[in-house]
């Protein structure tokens, strides 16, 4: 029996608990800044080199930018229709409408230069003149003649402003070749005549002569 006046030890609460001290920094802990550092400096790059990319994208380049319309098609308001069998000084190269000779050029193919105010005649008519450089390969030149209207006539050309032209009255694009997309855009926009002074009339029954030697008499439309 224990005595009521006897002090009582306190219990043992057994080994004292150290204090926390703070968690080490870790290793990964540590790298965290540096790759934050990593990945902001590889997004800057990124950004820095796709930029040019992305301009690229957005203008793209001339030659496919040109391809998607007719920006770049000249036109003028020619109101000359006189005949003439003068030779003409033409505003424009091959010419785009004006005073012309009494007998056009029949619808075709020519493998040699036309006289140029036998071709107008066709112009006036609502003709599509296609001209190539004569340089231009077999294969480039029967591709011009597959996409030539039956209302067209095509010829060879010297010093051309490029390697193809296609030209209606008033009129004019300037093509990079053979395959340029433009020129389907253009017969599309214009091989029905519709910017002609005489509209819906037909090249068929002119002259087969390029340099426009008569095919008989009294030939004057």
């Amino acid at each position: 029996m224990s005595d009521p006046d006897q002090p009582t030890a306190p219990a043992d609460s057994g080994p004292e608990t150290p204090q926390a001290s703070p968690e080490p920094e870790t290793p990964r802990s540590r790298r965290l800044p540096l790759v934050l550092a990593t990945v902001g400096a590889v997004l800057v790059l990124g950004a820095a080199l796709a930029a040019p990319l992305v301009d690229q994208a957005l203008r793209g380049e001339e030659q496919v930018q040109r391809a998607l319309d007719l920006s770049l098609v000249q036109t003028w308001d020619i109101t000359d229709r006189d005949h003439t069998t003068d030779d003409v000084t033409y505003a424009q190269d091959p010419p785009a409408g004006g005073a012309h000779d009494p007998v056009w050029l029949d619808c075709g193919v020519y493998d040699e230069p036309v006289r140029d105010e036998n071709a107008v005649h066709d112009l006036e008519h609502g003709t599509v003149w296609i001209t190539h450089d004569p340089d231009l390969s077999a294969d480039d030149v029967d591709a011009l003649a597959g996409q030539l209207p039956d209302n067209g006539i095509m010829s060879p050309r010297e010093d051309l402003p490029s390697p193809v032209v296609v030209t209606v009255w008033g009129a004019q694009l300037q093509l990079d070749g053979a395959d340029d997309a433009r020129l389907g855009l253009f017969l599309e926009e214009y091989a029905d005549g519709h910017t002609a002074p005489e509209f819906g009339v037909t090249c068929q029954g002119g002259t087969s002569d390029p340099g426009g030697a008569l095919p008989g008499q009294d030939v004057n439309a």
